[in-house]
Order: structure tokens, then C-alpha cells, then sequence
């Protein structure tokens, strides 16, 4: 019986918004899990809650009614932060310096980064939409171990060949690209279909 109704509940993907620069992508990524009918599981770092107000005309809280379910950042003993609750992967957007390099070590000191944690002990899907550049020698050494563990690094770098014409389109494009990824067709992901 259980078993039967676990079956008919929505699919379930974990987000994660750190402090780095583009909360545009996470917000965005929010939107789209909603319209592909999936189940949104949110945690933001406090640095993505003061870049939410400094790249965007968004308040913290309304960014979290977006989601179907958000957690605080220091709520280690939410539904996310075991193994035993099942997700169909996580994508952190945009990841920061900070946030991959506690994931990478795997100490961790926030639901966030535990969140990520478990999804690569569990070997589901892992999107890393990292946000530095240039990156040192320290960074490319950890990027690489998260690669190495099973961590997806997708840099927010856009493509031109569809003509993107306004930031909301490289928006769009990283956020169906990220999505592509854990395996869901987003209809706005405009693809190439060759010349």
C-alpha cells in the first residue's frame, strides 16, 4: 500500500540558491519545475537571500512561495538532508566557491550542502551551475574531485546559435540545459537541429 501511493506522488527535485551572482537562474529554474508538473524542494543560503535583493526586484520570502516546499538553511533534520527521501536528483543555481567546496569535502555546514551531499551519496543527479570566473588552480582541483564523485559542473555559459536577444534567453537556455540534464524536456529549451 505503501509502496502504491509513494508511485503517485510527483517527481521531486531539490534546489539550491547560493550567494554567487545569477539568482536569476534558480528563480527561473523554480518557475519550470512548476510547469513541468514537478514537486520543488527549495533551500537558500542567507548570501542568496542578499543577492536576491541585490540582483533582483524579488523579496527573499516570494521566491520561496515558488517552491511547493522551502526549507531554512539550518534545518538539517528536513526531508532533504536523508537519503531515505527520495528525489529524482538536485541542481544547485548558482553554486558558489563556498557551497561547492563544502559539497566537494564533504563537510558540511548547512542543508544546502548537506542536501547536495546526499544526493551524490545516493548517486542521483547533481547540477552544479557554478559561478566564478577566472578560476585558480584550488578551484579547478575541486571542480574536478566534484567531477570525479559524480557532480555535473554546468558554468551558466551561454550559446549563440539561437539568437538570444534578451538576458531572460540565456536565462532560459542554462535553466532547460540544467534541467536536460536531470533528464526533463523543458519546452522553452529551444534546441539546434543542425544548419
Amino acid at each position: 500500500m505503501a509502496r502504491a501511493a509513494e508511485d503517485k506522488q510527483k517527481e521531486r527535485v531539490v534546489l539550491g540558491i547560493s550567494g554567487a551572482s545569477g539568482v536569476a537562474y534558480g528563480i527561473r529554474l523554480l518557475a519550470a519545475l512548476r510547469e513541468l508538473g514537478l514537486e520543488s524542494h527549495l533551500v537558500m543560503t542567507k548570501a542568496a537571500e542578499m543577492t536576491i535583493g541585490l540582483e533582483t526586484d524579488l523579496k527573499p520570502k516570494a521566491v520561496a512561495k515558488l517552491a511547493d516546499k522551502a526549507y531554512p538553511i539550518g534545518d538539517i533534520g528536513a526531508a532533504i538532508a536523508s537519503g531515505t527521501y527520495r528525489t529524482k536528483g538536485m541542481i544547485v543555481a548558482p553554486c558558489s566557491v563556498r557551497s561547492w567546496s563544502e559539497i566537494a569535502t564533504g563537510v558540511t555546514t548547512n542543508l544546502l550542502t548537506r542536501a547536495a551531499d546526499v544526493t551524490l551519496k545516493e548517486r542521483r543527479p547533481l547540477v552544479l551551475m557554478v559561478r566564478e570566473t577566472p578560476l585558480h588552480t584550488g578551484h579547478l582541483r575541486t571542480l574536478a574531485q566534484l567531477a570525479e564523485m559524480g557532480a555535473i559542473i554546468l558554468p551558466p555559459v551561454p550559446a549563440f546559435y539561437d539568437e538570444p536577444h534578451r538576458i531572460s534567453d540565456f536565462v532560459d537556455q542554462m535553466a532547460g540545459r540544467a534541467l536536460d540534464l536531470l533528464g526533463y524536456d523543458w519546452p522553452r529549451r529551444k534546441r539546434w537541429n543542425g544548419h
